[in-house]
């Protein structure tokens, strides 16, 4: 049995990390993540994750993870940006007000399919211009869902949360843990 995590994040690795699971291999799972038309914020993240774990090579008796993160301001998803201007364009539209954030887990095992979704609340203050030119400048927006990560320079813009802090990282911790520990994964250092 292998445990492979099926993510390039670092975040994600980092996070498996504080609770001790070590990949035996990572494989990040190349598939399409453009929400169908009129797709809901929750549904497609669940959806994101189930497709990235369906598309990770494994043996029957491997345990997978995927997990996908998605900013919704009302029934609109906010994606990896494509660029500054739209990264810049997000936090226009998330300043002064609160969003959602949803991370959903799958992991498999052979043809068993273990997921939750966890879903965060999260107020971002006022941004004045300075503010969105400074965070922009930092890069730390690139290859974030909503054009930010909470754990990085943007926990300076983010006054409150309701949630799970490890969900909007990237990967809800007590989530992941049941669901690996449902999927057999060795906590105790045993192998199943």
């Amino acid at each position: 049995m292998q445990f492979i995590l099926g993510s390039g994040s670092p975040r994600r690795l980092e996070l498996l990390a504080q609770i001790g699971v070590t990949p035996d291999a990572i494989r990040a799972p190349d598939i399409d993540e453009t929400p169908h038309k009129a797709e809901l914020p929750r549904p497609y993240c669940a959806r994101m994750a189930r497709e990235k774990v369906a598309a990770v090579p494994a043996d029957a008796d491997d345990i997978v993870l995927c997990a996908d993160t998605t900013v919704a301001l009302g029934r609109r998803i906010l994606g990896k940006p494509e660029d500054e201007a739209e990264a810049e364009a997000f936090l226009r539209l998330m300043s002064g007000r609160r969003h959602k954030v949803v991370t959903a887990v799958a992991v498999k095992r052979g043809d068993k399919l273990w997921q939750r979704d966890v879903q965060s609340s999260v107020r971002m203050k006022s941004l004045s211009e300075p503010e969105i030119r400074r965070y922009l400048a930092t890069g730390d927006w690139r290859g974030k869902a909503g054009g930010y990560g909470i754990q990085g320079p943007a926990g300076a813009l983010i006054p409150w949360i309701s949630g799970s802090f490890t969900a909007i990282v990237g990967l809800p911790l007590a989530e992941a843990a049941n669901l690996l520990q449902a999927a057999g994964y060795p906590f105790d250092g045993r192998t199943p």
